[in-house]
């Protein structure tokens, strides 16, 4: 990404003009989805939230608002957005979806398949106490940029596998969550 400022207008041009490729069917049973949410603001920015300490999975990390597929959600796109407004109380009706970025398949062996919308900048959320630690914003250009992101090899099911980490202010960002940003990063890259 350039040093100028970046609009969401030049973001949506380059996520329209690279379109994700398309991935083979997983064979992962579990699906999932997150909302990867830009705010519409004059200086864009990526929201993201930090789960609850008390919670029994990831607990304290960052990620995007997301889960479990239910089996009344109709799509991955609902899944989404249902879960976005059970985790920050973002109305569904104020996302406007853009696109999809490739799944990709967590260390449990679920398939989360990242969902990419626009919120306007009068939204308003706050966090679910019992899921929700902290919600914050990081201005999208300096979440885009790649040379935040830094390889980290470590062994999982004794194959080696790289995750990569970055940090935001005193939040860090590592594994799944940090990967769909630097994927969406390649893919808005000139």
């Amino acid at each position: 990404m350039s040093d100028a400022s970046l609009t969401l207008a030049q973001f949506m041009s380059r996520f329209a003009l690279q379109r994700p490729t398309r991935q083979a069917a997983s064979l992962a049973a579990r699906r999932a989805a997150v909302l990867v949410p830009i705010i519409d603001r004059p200086h864009p920015t990526l929201l993201l939230t930090q789960r609850a300490a008390t919670l029994r999975k990831h607990p304290g990390q960052v990620a995007f608002p997301g889960g479990m597929v239910d089996k009344e959600d109709s799509s991955l796109i609902v899944t989404a957005l249902r879960e976005a407004e059970e985790e920050v109380a973002i109305p569904r009706a104020s996302v406007r979806i853009v696109g999809v970025l490739p799944a990709v398949i967590s260390s449990s062996g679920i398939q989360v398949t990242p969902v990419v919308g626009i919120l306007p900048e009068t939204v308003r959320w706050h966090a679910s106490t019992g899921e929700v630690a902290s919600v914050f914003e990081i201005p999208l250009q300096e979440a885009l940029n790649l040379h935040r992101y830094s390889p980290l090899d470590i062994q999982r099911h004794g194959l080696p596998h790289r995750v990569w980490i970055s940090w935001f202010e005193d939040y860090f960002i590592w594994g799944m969550t940090a990967g769909i940003i630097r994927q969406l990063s390649l893919q808005v890259a000139k």
